[in-house]
């Protein structure tokens, strides 16, 4: 069973008398286990796709299933419940609190779980210890490099085990060195844990580490290549 499958994915934004179609007719697969980059040139409709995959928005038309739930009639809640449980996310400016320590941070979302506090911390510290933070968890966000703030948002995604991870540009903060140690991180993780994840980037160096590369233009998906090799 695939962990992501759409069909016929439509959205249209109303911006006063004018529909302006975002996606138009989006269908494919994409399995448990797969490392995915989504490309395209600004307004090709490559972040309306992610945000819907990540139940950050809804379609206007087509279906939505997620590890084999359909989500695109769900309520809020019930949307916000799926992305606590199966989605992980990754953001290009890191989306730190940054009053707020290391460890902290990557607790955050098991807060909103209901774990508790003792299990947190615990969780919470390997999380760290698995993208290489270990004895940077009382460190604030302005006391940790451009690039441990990502992997501190990567362990944030990691730690209630869910099986997707979503990253929007997850390099584009970061020097060339550090964006392919991020790269690096992200490929272990695919391949040690079996985690997905789907990425979307406008550097072809960068998508060069995916297993797969589909491109978006003008709302339409437009190629899906499979890569042999990935660096």
């Amino acid at each position: 069973m695939p962990i992501i499958d759409v069909s016929e994915l439509c959205k249209t934004y109303h911006v006063g008398d004018i529909d302006l179609k975002a996606l138009c007719g989006i269908s494919l697969t994409i399995e448990k286990g797969e490392f995915v980059a989504v490309m395209g040139p600004s307004g090709s409709g490559k972040s309306t796709f992610m945000n819907i995959l990540g139940c950050l928005d809804r379609p206007t038309q087509g279906q939505y299933v997620l590890d084999g739930q359909q989500v695109s009639g769900l309520s809020r809640d019930e949307l916000a419940g799926i992305r606590n449980q199966k989605i992980g996310f990754v953001f290009q400016g890191f989306n730190l609190l940054p009053r707020t320590s290391a460890l902290e941070n990557v607790e955050l979302p098991m807060l909103y779980a209901g774990v508790s506090a003792s299990d947190r911390k615990e969780r919470a510290a390997e999380a760290l210890r698995s993208v290489g933070l270990e004895g940077k968890g009382q460190n604030h966000p302005n006391q940790l490099s451009g690039g441990q703030q990502q992997r501190v948002a990567i362990a944030r995604a990691l730690v209630n085990n869910a099986p997707l991870i979503l990253a929007d540009e997850p390099t584009g903060n970061l020097d060339t060195k550090t964006s392919n140690e991020i790269m690096e991180l992200l490929v272990r993780l695919n391949d040690d844990a079996v985690i997905t994840v789907i990425l979307v980037t406008h550097e072809n160096d960068i998508a060069a580490f995916s297993r797969r590369v589909i491109r978006f233009v003008d709302g339409g998906l437009v190629s899906d290549i499979r890569q042999e090799q990935r660096r």
